[in-house]
């Protein structure tokens, strides 16, 4: 099957990529999953290969990469586990707010070290009482001459823990009406006076995926630190959230993919009643329907790729890929799991991690509730 935005590049790419994961990140996986975090030497490793925000301007250290090289890094990394979605959220969702919106003295000072491995950054949207409501988050920055007084609570951050620097979405006109108006982009550093990390949060999956609470309490944050405009965060927001909804169709498509293939290993190799589990006609439909639909969400997916390569405003048919194809994924998850029999229930075979992980993957970047929403609203509905 041909994939019209991979080069001969692009698959060079991939097989140093392998070739340096296969040594240096599958061997201690399970590890960084007890720890609940992939260590900063490995961020360091990555970002002395190139292997982070590749996409960044030659002047800061990337080399102007295409979102090819996105694409083959996630899809990479995700083989690993899913619990390494914290880089890809570094380099495709967060780093790019810097890119777009910074001033010259901003990416100056933020962007060398996002490649390097030497800053590891977060985008703290959620908080314990606004999820993909993003119009009601209560966090607040309000003027103080050269700086902002920050406080407020976020919750279920990826990176937060390890984080150096946060974009953080808060109201610096909270009276504000619509709301939406008041909100402002704002990356708070790691040691700034009054910002705290809260623990590593408990997680049903994605166990190498660090997550934490990250508190404001009269945090002082310079106004230098402000991306782009004042109360045009949420327009900010809207723009970058179609390559953050992308990034987790790319996740969970790969993610269902690497479940069918063990999947498929595993029927051939056992026995029951005398013959191999992948003889029995039950097993070889289910088989097949579900390779039916990976393959039809595989031909959507990377058409929306082409298309956002392009630059076309594909938000809809996004908000599709993201639904539609991480509930797939689920699907897949169970079914390949069943097809395991009891072995799937047991932690050292790759199914029952998988199965935990993908849960998520309808819940964040908005969740698949809210997806069907800007669907239904963008039909006219």
């Amino acid at each position: 099957m041909g994939r019209p935005y991979l080069t001969e590049e692009h698959e060079i790419f991939r097989e140093s990529l392998r070739k340096f994961l296969e040594k240096e990140a599958y061997p201690y996986y399970e590890e960084w999953e007890k720890k609940k975090e992939v260590p900063r030497s490995f961020w360091k490793k990555m970002g002395e290969q190139g292997f982070l925000c590749p996409q960044v301007d030659e002047k800061y250290g990337g080399f102007n990469a295409d979102f090819g090289y996105a694409v083959v890094l996630n899809e990479e990394l995700e083989k690993v586990g899913s619990g390494m979605v914290g880089i890809g959220l570094h380099n495709d969702i967060t780093i790019p707010y810097i890119e777009t919106y910074g001033t010259e003295e901003q990416k100056a000072r933020w962007l060398p070290g996002a490649v390097s491995g030497d800053l590891i950054s977060a985008i703290a949207m959620t908080e314990p009482g606004a999820g993909s409501d993003l119009q009601g988050v209560q966090t607040t920055a309000i003027d103080d001459g050269n700086h902002y007084i920050l406080n407020g609570e976020k919750t279920f951050i990826t990176n937060g823990y390890s984080a150096d620097l946060v974009v953080v979405v808060c109201k610096t006109d909270p009276k504000a009406q619509p709301a939406y108006k008041g909100m402002s982009l704002i990356v708070v550093e790691a040691g700034t006076p009054g910002f705290k990390k809260g623990k590593k949060l408990q997680k049903l999956g994605q166990h190498a995926n660090d997550t934490s609470e990250l508190i404001f309490e009269d945090a002082r944050v310079p106004k230098a630190n402000l991306l782009g405009e004042e109360g045009r965060g949420f327009y900010y927001l809207m723009e970058k959230l179609q390559q953050e909804r992308l990034m987790v169709a790319i996740q969970a498509q790969n993610a269902a993919e690497r479940m069918l293939e063990i999947t498929i290993d595993y029927v051939k190799q056992r026995r029951a009643f005398g013959k191999s589990i992948s003889k029995f006609q039950n097993t070889q439909f289910k088989i097949a329907e579900l390779a039916t639909e990976m393959k039809i969400g595989r031909s959507f997916l990377d058409q929306l790729i082409v298309d956002h390569m392009n630059n076309k405003p594909i938000v809809t048919e996004v908000s599709m890929a993201k639904w539609w194809i991480t509930d797939l994924a689920k699907k897949v998850a169970s079914e390949c799991l069943q097809l395991h029999g009891g072995y799937g229930y047991m932690e050292e075979y790759e199914i029952a991690r998988r199965y935990r992980d993908i849960t998520v993957t309808s819940i964040y970047a908005g969740s698949n509730e809210i997806m069907k929403q800007i669907i239904a609203k963008n039909l006219g509905l």
